[in-house]
């Protein structure tokens, strides 16, 4: 590929006291590129994010942020790395510039005032207190924050909760044009529509350990890429469509739509059976995602029995 990586994680373990939140997690992402980090809640993605982010220690494995510690050697990156949490702190009392201005203080070169007002939408409310900031509002004045010092790598963590569709999709063409530019990102996040849009590669955790991981095709590909539904006036064989939803209607996962289509439709031709409704539709990462949950939940179901 060429481009630096950036975060390197391999065999990463993390324990809190005899409960192992992360198990043996192994990752990287490149300069140019947002790799997503996703997973139920309790997955172990904010544990993995506290270890990268050098606010906490693994039990064992190894991470590098640009090439070194980031727990031993967090001053060295940190003029490097951006963090935009689920909630940051401000002062409530302060005005949005007021805010911005007390930052930049800490920030070494950073953007000026009104490029990064301007840059995440936050002009119409700069005078505003933010304690009187809609939770959108809010998200946005993280963002502003975060890439501040025009990160190398910036760690994002559920960036557009609160946010609406059109604001959402305003901050992922901001971020777009950022990686355009060479940055790397690192992101969580519960939104699957933003986590497909915007990601390159995806690792898709569950109970500390990767068990999806590649890029957002692949990953999708690899649990069958394309779902058919139709209703049947007859029952249909069980290897072209499974068994029906309620006897007529009948949904079936393919890697080859084309081709199964095209086997469904000949049987029921010779068979004088008639097809309707029909539907081919690509499967999306939260596809993915929710078989990955259910599948978690059925685990968990026969564990306990």
């Amino acid at each position: 590929m060429g481009r630096e990586v950036v975060v390197e994680v391999d065999g990463l373990r993390i324990d809190y006291g005899s409960f192992v939140a992360v198990h043996g997690l192994s990752f990287s992402v490149r300069a140019g590129e947002v790799f997503g980090l996703l997973g139920t809640n309790g997955a172990g993605k904010t544990s993995t994010m506290d270890v990268l982010e050098g606010y906490r220690r693994p039990a064992a494995g190894s991470v590098r942020v640009f090439g070194v510690d980031p727990a031993q050697q967090r001053e060295k990156i940190a003029p490097r790395v951006g963090i935009m949490l689920q909630e940051a702190g401000f002062f409530d009392d302060l005005t949005v510039l007021e805010s911005i201005r007390a930052w930049r203080r800490f920030t070494a070169e950073p953007m000026g005032l009104d490029e990064v007002v301007d840059l995440v939408d936050l002009g119409k409310v700069a005078g505003t207190r933010v304690g009187k900031l809609s939770g959108g509002e809010r998200r946005r004045l993280d963002l502003a924050l975060a890439v501040l010092g025009r990160p190398e790598l910036l760690f994002l963590d559920e960036p557009t909760t609160g946010l609406d569709p059109q604001a959402r999709r305003r901050t992922w063409h901001v971020l777009e044009n950022m990686v355009s530019q060479g940055m790397a990102i690192l992101l969580t996040t519960h939104y699957m529509e933003e986590a497909q849009y915007l990601a390159g590669r995806v690792a898709i955790m569950d109970r500390g350990r990767i068990v999806r991981h590649g890029s957002v095709d692949e990953v999708i590909g690899a649990d069958h890429g394309s779902t058919i539904t139709f209703t049947s006036d007859a029952a249909v064989p069980i290897e072209l469509a499974g068994v029906a939803e309620d006897g007529r209607r009948y949904e079936t996962s393919s890697t080859d739509p084309q081709g199964d289509l095209h086997t469904l439709l000949d049987w029921a031709y010779r068979a004088g059976v008639r097809i309707s409704d029909l539907e081919v539709r690509r499967n999306s990462l939260e596809d993915v995602f929710l078989k990955v949950a259910d599948e978690a939940d059925l685990a968990t179901t026969a564990k306990e029995r």
